[in-house]
């Protein structure tokens, strides 16, 4: 029997050495999915799952970004996908929501490399692939920054002089913007609260970012101008004083780009566990009795529950917290460290369903007592751009 799948959307995450991709089906019952990686290696490999299941690895040694994607389209031609849908990093002031790609739009997502030097780059060479292999097939740009242009001044404007927002765009932008949509959304459809939704969203992973979300608007996020603000993450410091770039020039002679080296690669869990930057190994060494891992997982469960607590301030009405991302779908231990440091919400856990939830399980786990809900939601940032593609491409019923 022939699998097929209908109407199919095809969404591409280029980074700056790989190709992510999820051909996802107009009703979201049905996908295939894949990863290019090592791209410009000699290690450089597809890694495919087709629609029924079966995995295939296809090495590619040394191939670019352009023959990826075109082994990529060439596994997926049979099932005719009607548009492409790319997640870009910065959309800057001008996007506040999926954009046709036109020449205009490619312009701007490549100037917009001052602001995403490590993925804007990436996701314009994914666009001007499909445009050399399929001319005609239409594409759209879902930005991780467009969900979050709902702020108000009040939480996007840094305290600086007014020129640097009027003529450079220094403001604070925010990402992780699928996925924080993603998830409240689906916190809406779920809970049986009355009236507009106000919901707390962690995306914790290697990246981790937290949000203020009321009635499907941002209000506020903890990312800034870009993905280094705000919490600890698995390499990334998150917030640090403003003047230690100075202060690590004038006493260890270190350059901005050193500093920056050390703020996104070297820092965060693998910075202060010594250990690694993945949640699990980290976890395993505190149980084992290493001081430094616990500290790091003190650290990053007490900031993460400090920002969740100011973001509150944003919110008209507080509806409850959801959990997403790798660390934030999978760790009870981490769910429950977090929310301790939330002591003064009259929040209460029902502590066995936390524990079962994760591995992609969907679910709450406040006690009936407590005066917010809570739940872990796991994240579908694929399926969220295949819906804004179609949007924006006017390709919906």
């Amino acid at each position: 029997m022939t699998l097929t799948i209908t109407n199919p959307t095809l969404v591409l995450n280029c980074g700056s050495s790989s190709i992510k991709y999820a051909l996802i089906s107009e009703d979201d019952q049905t996908r295939i999915t894949g990863l290019a990686e090592n791209l410009g290696l000699d290690t450089a490999q597809i890694k495919h799952t087709g629609l029924d299941g079966k995995k295939q690895q296809i090495q590619i040694a040394g191939g670019s970004h352009k023959l990826a994607l075109q082994k990529i389209l060439e596994l997926l031609e049979q099932y005719k996908p009607i548009a492409v849908g790319h997640r870009v990093v910065h959309g800057g002031r001008e996007f506040t929501k999926a954009a046709k790609v036109t020449p205009h739009v490619l312009a701007e997502v490549k100037r917009l490399k001052i602001l995403a030097p490590l993925h804007n780059p990436a996701n314009a060479l994914g666009i001007e692939a499909v445009n050399a292999i399929y001319p005609e097939l239409p594409q759209a740009v879902v930005f991780d920054t467009a969900f979050h242009q709902t702020m108000p001044p009040v939480a996007f404007r840094y305290a600086l002089p007014k020129a640097l927002y009027d003529e450079e765009k220094i403001r604070r932008y925010g990402f992780h913007g699928t996925s924080h949509a993603y998830v409240s959304d689906r916190a809406s459809q779920l809970s049986d609260a009355t009236g507009p939704h106000g919901w707390l969203t962690a995306h914790l992973g290697n990246g981790c970012s937290a949000a203020a979300i009321y009635d499907g608007r941002s209000l506020d996020t903890s990312m800034g101008l870009t993905p280094l603000e705000g919490l600890m993450m698995g390499t990334r410091s998150g917030d640090v004083d403003p003047g230690l770039h100075l202060h690590l020039k004038r006493t260890l002679g270190m350059t901005l780009d050193e500093i920056d080296v050390v703020l996104n690669k070297q820092s965060g869990l693998l910075g202060i566990s010594g250990l690694s930057n993945d949640m699990r190994t980290v976890g395993q060494a505190a149980e084992e009795g290493n001081e430094d891992a616990k500290l790091a997982i003190e650290m990053f469960c007490y900031r993460a529950g400090k920002y969740l607590a100011s973001l509150s301030c944003a919110l008209p009405v507080f509806t409850g917290i959801v959990f997403t991302g790798g660390v934030g779908e999978n760790s009870a231990m981490i769910r429950s460290k977090i929310l301790e440091v939330l002591r003064h919400f009259k929040i209460s856990i029902k502590e066995d369903k936390n524990a079962s939830l994760y591995g992609g399980a969907e679910g709450s786990f406040h006690g009936d007592d407590s005066q917010a809900e809570l739940w872990v939601i796991p994240t579908d940032e694929e399926y969220r751009i295949a819906h804004e593609t179609r949007e924006a491409l006017g390709l919906t019923q």
